[in-house]
């Protein structure tokens, strides 16, 4: 007769919590995923506006993106950090990939590299 195989949580704690470790990073990198996406498109969206301010004098635009990608940055930095702490990233790259949203069309690079390599297990 054979023994029956140990449970999880009986004599394996760890077990259990590396396998609550491993769903924890793809959920904080499709945060992450989401706001670079949001954060870029509106990054855009307010050098658009910018556009239209100076070149054509029109506030109108102005007044709703420019707070609205304000907020959103500041998620996409929490976001970040959030990846950050959980994949094991150093200080470096934590700080140029929260910098990558401040500079049109550079947080599309980064979250692509994001994923790359937090999905080959490697810090950044």
């Amino acid at each position: 007769m054979t023994s029956p195989e140990p449970s999880v949580t009986d004599e394996n704690p760890t077990a259990a919590e590396e396998s609550g470790a491993a769903d924890v990073v793809p959920s904080a990198l499709a945060r992450y995923r989401v706001m670079a996406y949001i954060v870029g498109v509106g990054l855009l969206a307010l050098c658009a506006s910018m556009l239209l301010k100076y070149v054509f004098d029109s506030d109108g635009s102005m007044a709703i993106i420019g707070p609205a990608h304000g907020f959103l940055y500041v998620v996409y930095l929490v976001a970040t950090v959030d990846l950050a702490i959980k994949a094991g990233w150093s200080m470096k790259g934590t700080v140029l990939v929260m910098l990558a949203g401040m500079v049109p069309f550079v947080s599309f690079v980064a979250e692509r590299r994001v994923v790359r390599k937090v999905g080959a297990g490697t810090a950044l």
